[in-house]
């Protein structure tokens, strides 16, 4: 049984707007990445997977509890970053954090301690008064201090500087190796590509595609940019059976597309050529997004 199971969710909030028969499952030790652009769906789908929001049909389930029903049972087991951040009223975050290992019956705080220096974060801070940045970085640590198995993250690096997002990203890879379960909303292409498994990708409220990372990484299909060292070689080069997905002439510049299987080919057709240049153009996440939408 999958731990984090959705089937045929919907919720419809009318003129298009809501999620609509979203099938997804993540298996235990996954780390799965769900993207698409503002309003898409991503944070409704995670409201219900927290037992936020009563499904209209379908429904979602965490280790096989229903998250309607018992969303008590999930909130034990899982670690919960939101997409809009509201604090109680506590007057720092040291005062927050101790409020909330009471809660979990927490009482080791040298984890929480070290995701606080990882993220360079000063705890004794008004909470209030805390800056975007800040109060992201107070959220990550109270849903990782109590070390839960299972991780749900609506934009979790919102607000966090480069250096801050590189922090997370190690802290979020730290938590795989452990065989943490992971579900992570994010627009943050590369991100979800250095940490996540699988990534599914909503539009409109419809999952549209779904894709292994490894698939973008280790795309069969690999493009070249050539450039050559004369008009004249360029334009016999156009002349050989190859697909080009793009052709400069001012450049004396190619796009070429080449299959795994025909690498060692290409590389003794090159021969026969004065090159400037050769660079591999890397598919990406963000891409394989694009030709989606």
């Amino acid at each position: 049984m999958p731990l984090i199971e959705i089937k045929r969710l919907t919720k419809d909030y009318g003129a298009g707007r809501g999620v609509f028969d979203v099938n997804l499952t993540v298996e235990k030790g996954e780390v799965y990445g769900f993207v698409g652009t503002n309003g898409a769906g991503k944070t409704t789908t995670i409201r219900h997977l927290m037992g936020f929001i009563k499904p209209q049909s379908g429904g979602a389930s965490v280790g096989g509890v229903d998250c309607w029903r018992d969303p008590a049972k999930i909130m034990k087991r899982v670690g919960y970053i939101p997409g809009e951040i509201a604090f109680p009223d506590e007057a720092t975050g040291t005062s927050f954090f101790k409020r909330q290992a009471d809660l979990l019956g927490l009482r080791d705080m040298a984890y929480a301690d070290y995701i606080t220096q990882k993220l360079q974060l000063d705890p004794t801070a008004n909470l209030k008064r805390m800056s975007k940045g800040m109060k992201q970085k107070t959220a990550i640590v109270a849903a990782l201090m109590a070390d839960p198995e299972i991780l749900i993250l609506d934009e979790p690096t919102t607000g966090l500087d480069p250096l801050m997002r590189a922090a997370f990203v190690d802290i979020l890879n730290d938590e795989k190796k452990k065989g943490k379960t992971i579900f992570m909303s994010s627009h943050m292409f590369e991100e979800v590509e250095d940490t996540c498994d699988k990534v599914a990708f909503l539009k409109d409220g419809k999952i549209i595609a779904s894709i292994s990372t490894e698939e973008i990484k280790h795309k069969q299909e690999k493009t070249f940019k050539i450039e050559f060292a004369t008009a004249g070689d360029y334009t016999r080069f156009l002349a050989e059976p190859l697909t080009f997905s793009e052709q400069r002439e001012a450049q004396n510049q190619v796009l070429v597309t080449i299959h795994d299987s025909n690498i060692n080919g290409f590389t003794k057709l090159l021969r026969g050529y004065r090159i400037k240049f050769i660079t591999e153009i890397k598919y990406s996440l963000e891409k394989y997004f694009k030709t989606l939408y």
